[in-house]
């Protein structure tokens, strides 16, 4: 079954400048791994305000893996740990999400 993981970023610096850095670094990092089927990460969208859209994040993470064992290999491994040692003072709250997916 396949594995989703998202994740959802505040910033402490909300910029143009934070945001495109992060997803840069997501790019160099965490998209090249092993076992990645579909990969996405982007800032919110502000013009969705409905009452069930949560703004409380910036930047939003999106992985599909094929497994739970390729995901538990991408926490583990080297891109991931460098991206979270380069990027980690940006962050103001990290929420994770990861389920089972069809």
């Amino acid at each position: 079954m396949k594995f989703a993981h998202c994740v959802f970023f505040t910033l402490n610096d909300k910029s143009d400048v934070q945001c495109e850095a992060l997803i840069a670094a997501g790019l160099k990092y965490l998209k090249p791994h092993d076992g990645i089927v579909s990969y996405a990460m982007g800032r919110r969208e502000p013009e969705m305000q409905r009452p069930v859209n949560d703004q409380e994040f910036d930047v939003c993470l999106a992985i599909v893996f094929a497994d739970r064992a390729a995901h538990d290999a991408y926490q583990v491994s080297d891109p991931h740990n460098e991206f979270i040692a380069e990027q980690k003072e940006n962050w103001k709250q990290v929420r994770v999400f990861d389920s089972n997916v069809g």
